[in-house]
């Protein structure tokens, strides 16, 4: 299917969600705002289809009669509970100067991923999740950040950076999960020194639906990854946050980017934060910020990520490849 008929499809699918949604439950009986039912295109070689990720397999009930042909479109699986990525995993020890991929996270918070590095108006930052660095909307600027994180044995002499920005998670429709944390004084930092060498300076505007795109990652738990983006212009993935209690612990994205892993999972919790980049060029294409457990070609679970464009964007911040920043802070060199 062309890819912007399978936009036209999707649409309609979204649209009819709603009434769906509110014929077949009974009152009180939801438990989110939004059902369990995300929408995106799944690149193939003649060009996309409709991406239907389902919690249970209940939900296909949901989804509207779309006709036989229309219905042939559609890829439809079962991916379980999608979770933010932040919960304990293997320890991760202390590391200077700063990478990418090493355990970070906010004083309250158990560990994450440092994603990367950006430019702000005043400097150098770190770039990681909301629910990593900035405690789920919880925290306020000026908080310390800790490298390793908490869970991993991070205590206040291991402070890096201050928070200086997040993205707030909102009760509506919300983009990225995502936030900065301006580097202390005397900090090294190596933003170049991860498998393989520096990734682009160029962050592409947006993914194309390309069948099979092969990406990479580094994160604190699982390390380095290899996967595939399977869906792309995901809307409605509803994603529990552990430290807030349902339903206010769960928010909606939109337009997110969906990624197996080649061989098992492609992420586990505490890789949340990861910066994600395409193995073609070594272009930085994402944000990783959550996955659930099951599901996928292999039944590993699936990962979502938001378009690095965007984090960006709304951050106003710049990506930092292997450059020194305009503050003149010495960078150590990469591995």
């Amino acid at each position: 299917m062309d890819p912007d008929a399978a936009r036209e499809l999707k649409a309609r699918i979204l649209e009819r969600l709603p009434s769906a949604v509110e014929a077949s439950s009974a009152p009180g009986e939801r438990d989110a705002p939004w059902p369990w039912v995300a929408v995106g295109l799944s690149p193939t070689s003649a060009g996309a289809r409709v991406a239907v990720r389902l919690q249970r397999n209940g939900d296909r009930a949901l989804l509207p009669d779309l006709g036989r042909v229309a219905a042939e479109e559609v890829d439809v699986k079962v991916i379980g509970p999608v979770r933010s990525l932040s919960s304990p995993g293997e320890l991760q020890r202390r590391v200077r100067p700063l990478r990418p991929g090493l355990s970070v996270a906010h004083a309250s918070v158990t560990a994450g991923t440092l994603g990367g590095f950006v430019r702000t108006a005043s400097g150098l930052a770190i770039l990681s999740n909301n629910h990593v660095l900035a405690a789920s909307n919880a925290a306020s600027a000026g908080d310390a950040v800790l490298q390793p994180g908490p869970s991993d044995g991070g205590r206040t002499a291991d402070r890096v950076a201050t928070l200086t920005g997040f993205q707030p998670m909102a009760a509506g429709v919300n983009l990225v999960d995502a936030a900065v944390a301006a580097l202390d004084e005397d900090v090294d930092v190596a933003p170049g020194d991860l498998p393989g060498g520096p990734l682009l300076a160029t962050v592409p505007a947006r993914l194309d639906v390309d069948p099979d795109e092969a990406v990479e990652k580094i994160g604190r738990t699982t390390g380095h990854t290899r996967g595939r983006i399977t869906a792309v212009e995901v809307d409605g993935v509803a994603v529990q946050y552990d430290a807030l209690s349902s339903p206010q612990g769960i928010y909606r994205f939109d337009d997110q980017i969906e990624i197996e892993g080649r061989s098992g999972a492609f992420s586990a919790g505490g890789d949340s934060g990861s910066v994600i980049w395409r193995s073609r060029d070594r272009a930085p294409v994402a944000l990783l910020f959550a996955g659930s457990e099951t599901g996928g070609a292999a039944g590993t679970g699936v990962t979502f990520a938001n378009p690095l464009s965007t984090v960006l964007a709304i951050l106003d911040v710049e990506w930092c490849e292997d450059r020194p920043p305009p503050t003149g802070r010495t960078l150590a060199s990469g591995s």
